[in-house]
């Protein structure tokens, strides 16, 4: 896809938020001469989640689909149990900082449970346990991926290949900065139905969970696929938001196999228009 058509694609309003313009120097080595152009930049600035007037958690993240950002990340750290735990949400910049709050104002019972275990959250677009506060806490933050009456999807090979196939051209802030990761859901034929943009892997994902939480695809069998390794928050945020399989184009870390086997999470790794790796539970693809 074409800079010119990626623009028109999206908004102005998106375009001025998520993308900064500098003027830079290019160099080519087989030319003694500099090149002064335009070039667009992924922006990225501290995004603060308050709930119920207490701030939270302060994430560095691209300021677009805030509000998706913010329902992503309330359900994936179990802040919340469903959509309706949420009573109103409201994205306020501030004045005289860099960076944007998102309010959030939630049920009680939640809000109780959250001021339990609060702590304290600097996230960064690499963050790792995000906020536990020790080693023995880790297993309580794992969740098993639970199908109800449904029995685990069953995935085709030829639908991850459709998917890859597809996710570049759909990637329009990457596209203009070459600096965002995308998390996709693709319904089990290969078809991309929704996908999420951040310079985080993790935000991206919290996107894509917000955005489906309305209902739209919660209800509909697929996967995600991710632009990204595959580490180990990605996988908890996959078992509390109830997904079974994570595909992505890079490695998984052995942490995140280990859990996703404890999870019942299909993690597939190394996709590419030739082939894949699948890490663990594989019972979830069906040969053609």
């Amino acid at each position: 896809m074409r800079r010119d058509k990626v623009n028109e694609s999206l908004s102005d309003n998106a375009l001025e938020r998520a993308i900064r313009v500098r003027q830079v120097q290019r160099h080519i080595y087989a030319s003694p001469q500099q090149q002064d152009i335009s070039d667009q930049l992924a922006e990225e600035m501290p995004v603060a989640l308050v709930f119920n007037g207490i701030s939270h958690a302060v994430m560095l993240a691209t300021p677009v689909d805030l509000e998706d950002f913010a329902i992503g990340f309330s359900l994936s750290e179990q802040i919340i149990d469903d959509l309706g735990d949420i009573y109103d949400i409201e994205c306020r910049e501030t004045p005289g900082t860099l960076g944007v709050e998102v309010h959030l104002h939630i049920a009680a019972s939640c809000f109780a449970r959250l001021k339990e275990r609060r702590r304290s959250l600097a996230g960064n677009t690499g963050c790792g346990l995000c906020g536990i506060e020790s080693l023995q806490a880790l297993p309580a933050q794992v969740s098993p991926v639970s199908y109800g009456r449904r029995v685990a999807p069953m995935l085709h090979k030829s639908s991850l290949r459709k998917a890859i196939q597809a996710l570049g051209i759909q990637q329009p802030f990457n596209i203009l900065t070459g600096a965002m990761h995308a998390a996709a859901w693709v319904d089990l034929e290969g078809h991309i139905c929704l996908l999420r943009e951040d310079v985080g892997r993790h935000n991206a994902l919290d996107k894509l969970i917000g955005a489906m939480s309305d209902g739209d695809h919660a209800g509909n069998e697929g996967f995600v696929l991710m632009s990204s390794r595959i580490s180990y928050e990605l996988v908890q945020k996959m078992a509390h938001a109830n997904i079974a399989i994570l595909a992505a184009i890079s490695a998984p870390t052995a942490l995140a196999i280990d859990i996703a086997e404890r999870s019942g999470i299909c993690l597939i790794g190394f996709v590419r228009e030739h082939g894949f790796v699948v890490y663990s539970h594989p019972e979830m693809l069906v040969a053609e």
